[in-house]
């Protein structure tokens, strides 16, 4: 029974000691920043939306089918692969299909195509090889870079190194030493998410419009994708 309550007191002894000289342990010196980088890239995969329609002219009307001929073979002669054009939606109802059967000339079918483009360079021949009273509307629908992944990569270690180098030289100010990191957080501020451009004036191109100015899109303008990174990092001081 001595024996069991010596090496009781024994034990609690040494955790006393240990508790007195972890309160008396000098708190870790530490410098808090945070590291901010920004990227802006020239999109390389634009997706274009164009709507075809059927007109009457007179008492002739051109079919959907072909005005989609001519711009599967205006995109064929512009070099782009075939599988860059899919069809992207067909406009119709119930009360269409009774006026095409009560009158099929009274019936004016729709299809919207999406048609995937590196540059513009080529839209304004693609465009100008359609029936011009057969383009409905056309506009950019969504556009983005096939290494989106590694700028993303790229601009958050632009970020890191922001932190750092903006702890060394504040440390350096009052004659210290950075350390090494103790903690480093990711804050989500990548303002990029698969862009959807604003429907204003990026691309509208009418039939009318493009009767007047023979078949050109006026002045596109496209602007760049901006990526941007912030990370927090901690740093212990020497």
């Amino acid at each position: 029974m001595k024996k069991v309550m010596l090496l009781a007191a024994g034990l609690f002894f040494a955790f006393s000691s240990f508790a007195q000289q972890a309160d008396n342990k000098q708190p870790v010196k530490k410098i808090e920043v945070n590291g901010t980088a920004e990227m802006e890239i020239t999109p390389d995969e634009i997706y274009i939306s164009i709507s075809l329609k059927e007109y009457l002219k007179g008492k002739t009307k051109t079919e959907i089918s072909t005005l989609e001929k001519q711009l599967q073979k205006a995109v064929q002669d512009a070099g782009i692969a075939k599988e860059n054009l899919t069809i992207e939606n067909v406009y119709g109802n119930n009360y269409d299909y009774w006026v095409k059967k009560k009158n099929p000339l009274e019936f004016m079918a729709r299809k919207q195509y999406r048609l995937k483009l590196n540059k513009l360079d080529k839209i304004n021949d693609i465009l100008g090889a359609v029936d011009a009273e057969g383009i409905e509307n056309t506009r950019v629908s969504s556009y983005t870079s096939s290494k989106m992944e590694e700028y993303r990569k790229e601009v958050k270690i632009k970020a890191l190194q922001a932190a750092k180098n903006k702890a060394d030289y504040m440390l350096n100010a009052i004659g210290s030493k950075i350390g090494d990191v103790i903690e480093i957080q990711e804050i989500s501020t990548d303002n990029y998410s698969d862009v959807r451009p604003e429907y204003s004036n990026v691309m509208m191109y009418k039939a009318g419009v493009a009767a007047d100015n023979g078949g050109e899109v006026s002045s596109i303008e496209f602007k760049t994708i901006k990526i941007r990174a912030e990370v927090r990092t901690v740093f212990g001081i020497r």
